[in-house]
């Protein structure tokens, strides 16, 4: 019986058959299917971490501004604060969209799409963190992060 099997299989039958590649193919694109949109929604996540660190960077800069000026107006525009790397209107840079005396709006650009918003106001709330495209990398769906 050996014999035969041993025979049967070195009589030409070298490879494997259609139906065999046909499966294989079928599981490696079941399993695509599955990994592809996760692995596309870290890029976008990626790029949104980019923008609010930079935000974040860019509060610590204009707060150190403020230790010394005791206000927020001309922080933009102080050596220190150009310096920090972050100030800028390109992905992944960050710019003071508004200056006061007592409160500032830092809005943090992502090479997503995502807008994410620093705003500290005057009347001693809470700092605020809003992104604009919820349930979108790294905005969650509360808008909030």
């Amino acid at each position: 019986m050996l014999r035969k099997l041993r025979a049967h299989t070195h009589e030409g039958e070298n490879g494997f058959s259609l139906i065999e590649l046909l499966v294989v193919i079928l599981i490696i694109g079941v399993l695509a299917a599955i990994a592809l949109p996760a692995f596309l929604g870290q890029r976008s996540k990626g790029q949104d971490s980019s923008a609010k660190s930079a935000a974040r960077n860019l509060v610590s800069s204009i707060e150190s501004f403020y230790a010394t000026n005791k206000t927020y107006v001309g922080a933009d525009s102080d050596d220190d604060v150009k310096k920090s790397g972050v100030l800028g209107t390109g992905d992944g840079q960050a710019q003071v969209a508004e200056a006061a005396s007592e409160a500032y709006t830092i809005i943090g650009q992502s090479a997503s799409g995502n807008r994410f918003t620093i705003k500290k106001d005057a009347s001693g709330d809470p700092v605020t963190r809003t992104c604009t495209t919820k349930d979108s990398g790294g905005c969650p769906s509360s808008g909030n992060w």
